[in-house]
């Protein structure tokens, strides 16, 4: 049985990532907000409805919301990726998350804000279409900056065999073998056209057309969780989603061992897509039922739910068998 690496690695950074950093931006935002308290109406308008602003407050009533919902979202996932973050994709994705919704809610604040400087009365602040737009831009591109700078994980070989006890593939010594499969979740390319049908009827009613990018942007990230390549050859396991990201690879020399299993979304991953589950267990979910799972060194673990599993695991744990000869 291969020697597990228990602890967690780049602690540091992830600390600086996923905490500090969005600390530091609501810190800054909040501060630029109070700085501005002399320019602004009292009380600020805190809510548009269809006709404007509909609820107003004082300007910590502006500020508190999206400071709470931003610190207790960094919280949670640092402690995700400190303790549970032995994968870099978990890492990545809490760093990106926490993050990105750190810029959008301090944009969504000072923007809110910036546009009642100078007036008397906060019903005659603009609406909050534009604020949104930009401030999801940013926090998306923050978002993926922190992602990408997050460090990878380190090289982990091996150092014992295949567990005995996973199932194999007969294969000769000098036979090739290459499984492939393409998983889709049916329920995630309903749910994308039925949002992009939602948003563009929104748009052709308010006539704001800058709502028509947030419909753009919401098919493609659809597209991109909604169908996946699963190949298991001899480089190892690799899953990428339809535009070639996400991208899940576990490589030979880090199998343990590979067995079919299977999945509940809700319970395991608390959804659909690109998934970290219990323990930091990445996860390419897009349906109910079976699915290949392999465990890797450094107690990491892979799922990706397709059909024909079983094949799958054993020509993985047969291949990985090989690679160790």
């Amino acid at each position: 049985m291969t020697t597990p690496t228990t602890t967690v690695p780049f602690r540091r950074s992830t600390t600086i990532l996923t905490l500090v950093a969005p600390v530091a931006v609501l810190a800054c935002a909040t501060l630029v907000a109070v700085s501005w308290a002399d320019d602004l109406p009292d009380p600020v308008a805190v809510h548009w409805g269809a006709h404007g602003p509909d609820g107003f407050g004082g300007l910590a009533s502006a500020i508190l919301p999206m400071v709470v919902v931003g610190l207790l979202t960094s919280v949670g996932f640092w402690a995700l990726s400190f303790w549970a973050g032995r994968s870099a994709a978990t890492r990545r994705l809490a760093a990106g998350t926490s993050v990105g919704l750190a810029v959008f809610l301090g944009g969504i604040l000072l923007g809110g804000l910036a546009g009642q400087r100078g007036l008397t009365d906060a019903r005659d602040a603009p609406g909050p279409t534009t604020t949104i737009l930009v401030a999801a831009l940013a926090g998306i591109v923050c978002g993926a900056l922190a992602a990408v700078v997050s460090p990878g994980d380190p090289e982990r070989p091996a150092t014992a065999p295949i567990d005995p006890h996973a199932p194999r593939l007969a294969l000769s010594g000098s036979e090739r073998a290459v499984w492939q499969r393409t998983a889709t979740s049916r329920g995630m390319v309903v749910v994308a056209v039925v949002a992009a049908v939602t948003v563009l009827a929104v748009t052709v009613v308010t006539r704001v057309w800058a709502l028509g990018l947030l419909t753009v942007a919401i098919v493609a990230l659809i597209a991109t969780m909604a169908v996946f390549d699963v190949t298991v050859d001899d480089r190892g396991l690799v899953a990428k989603g339809l535009l070639g990201w996400p991208r899940l690879e576990v490589p030979l020399d880090e199998v343990v061992a590979a067995r079919a299993t299977t999945v509940v979304p809700v319970r395991d991953y608390g959804g659909w897509g690109y998934r970290v589950g219990r323990g930091g267990r990445i996860g390419v979910v897009l349906r109910k039922g079976e699915a290949l799972e392999v465990r890797r060194t450094g107690e990491r673990a892979a799922v990706v739910t397709v059909d024909d599993a079983a094949t799958a695991a054993a020509l993985l744990n047969t291949l990985a068998d090989r690679a160790r000869a």
